[in-house]
């Protein structure tokens, strides 16, 4: 964790460049799965949200993937 603040510490001072990392994603999809995703939590109803919310958290806790 200290490495990595350091390391945000030299980029924002210019010591080191900024190298971001291309993860093969098209951006364009990537911004259109962002509002996709937004517009699904807007339509389901707060139980619904809260449902999917426990199953993340019981998988989480479970080690399960």
């Amino acid at each position: 964790m200290i490495g990595n603040a350091v390391r945000v510490m030299r980029i924002a001072t210019g010591e080191e460049p900024d190298d971001v990392i291309d993860d093969g994603k098209d951006p364009a999809a990537k911004a259109l799965g962002a509002k996709g995703g937004k517009k699904r939590a807007e339509n389901m109803t707060p139980e619904r949200r809260a449902e999917i919310a426990r199953k993340a958290a019981k998988a989480t806790w479970n080690g399960e993937d």
